[in-house]
């Protein structure tokens, strides 16, 4: 009797996986704050990425900061990494606010200027991070957006 065998794929990450070392920008002279043009820092950091895909749009995995955060990173159509930030808003009366963090980002052919999902050594996308709504006793969150890229160098 013959037992059949699915075919293995040759690529056992799909070609969408992101895996190694990334310098990533969140460019601050182009952030917006509640949807009105807000200079911020720029920031720039190494983040070392871990995911494993079970599928060509199905993959889940670790985002390591050098600026001491982890977070969950996960492929929905794009990559999404996701992490809270203790005390990220100052309030008025002394206290701090939290914020969420979420970096969505996509696979970027520089030659073609077109999105391409098999692309995981340049990414580009948007870096949103918003309060909580009523945090500080504000009934409206504080929201910072800033466009982000991310390349591959290790």
């Amino acid at each position: 009797m013959t037992a059949l065998v699915p075919a293995a794929h040759a690529d056992d990450d799909f070609g969408v996986a992101l895996n190694g070392v990334y310098r990533v920008m969140s460019d601050g002279d182009w952030a917006k704050g509640n949807e009105v043009k807000y200079k911020q820092q720029t920031v720039i950091e190494t983040w070392t990425v871990t995911t494993d895909c079970v599928s060509p749009i199905e993959c889940t995995g670790t985002v390591v900061s050098d600026r001491g955060w982890t977070a969950t990173a996960r492929l929905d159509d794009y990559w999404v990494i996701d992490h809270d930030i203790p005390n990220w808003v100052p309030c008025p009366d002394g206290t701090f606010a939290p914020g969420h963090q979420k970096f969505m980002v996509m696979g970027w052919n520089r030659q073609t200027e077109l999105r391409d999902t098999h692309e995981t050594n340049f990414l580009v996308g948007r870096n949103v991070t918003k309060s909580p709504s009523g945090a500080c006793g504000v009934n409206k969150p504080v929201v910072i957006e800033m466009p982000v890229w991310m390349e591959k160098i290790g």
